[in-house]
């Protein structure tokens, strides 16, 4: 079955990406991993943010999950993060609706400086519920044909994303954003050669 576990909203700053809002749909996963596997993705999405250039798009395999992101010009991102079967077109269309409803709601001036608690918009678990099938938002990707013109890079693998000499298992013990169980999630998945399929 098509699943869609994550859509994030951030702001890329000059040094750092900071969340605006996110929504997660884990009841797939057992409820003791779900806290590692919502660490995780968040994590995920703050790291592929951080190495997209403002303007342009991505979406990156990892393990049995894609992750597409759209990073627009000025500095306001999206990520959404799907299982295989999601079609990724559907997915960018998706976030580029989040992001300009977003930023009608949202004042730019104060993107910068806003806090995830501080920010109502709760229309993102709204979509994140109505466009777990794709066909609903095929309307939606019919208005949308400007996407075509937009080229999405695919990558293999996170490790694609990561600037030169950056390696994951580095990335994952120096994150503040991470708790130890998480951490320990990581490495141990890592051994069963899982990782980063979050289970």
């Amino acid at each position: 079955m098509v699943k869609l576990y994550c859509l994030s909203i951030l702001y890329k700053g000059p040094s750092q990406a900071t969340w605006l809002k996110s929504a997660f749909e884990l009841q797939s996963f057992s409820f003791f991993q779900r806290g590692s596997v919502q660490e995780f993705m968040s994590f995920f999405c703050k790291t592929i943010v951080e190495r997209t250039i403002p303007g342009s798009r991505q979406s990156v395999k990892e393990g049995e999950y894609m992750c597409h992101v759209y990073v627009r010009a000025d500095n306001l991102a999206g990520v959404v993060i799907s299982d295989h079967e999601y079609p990724s077109r559907v997915s960018h269309t998706l976030i580029t609706k989040i992001l300009d409803e977003f930023s009608e709601k949202v004042p730019k001036a104060n993107w910068p400086n806003l806090q995830e608690r501080d920010v109502a918009f709760p229309q993102l678990q709204t979509y994140l519920t109505k466009y777990q099938n794709p066909r609903e938002a095929d309307a939606m990707t019919k208005i949308q044909e400007d996407l075509d013109e937009t080229k999405i890079i695919l990558h293999n693998t996170i490790q694609a994303v990561l600037e030169r000499g950056e390696k994951l298992d580095d990335l994952v013990s120096k994150s503040e954003g991470l708790s130890v169980a998480s951490k320990a999630f990581y490495k141990t998945a890592r051994k069963t050669n899982s990782c980063c399929s979050f289970s």
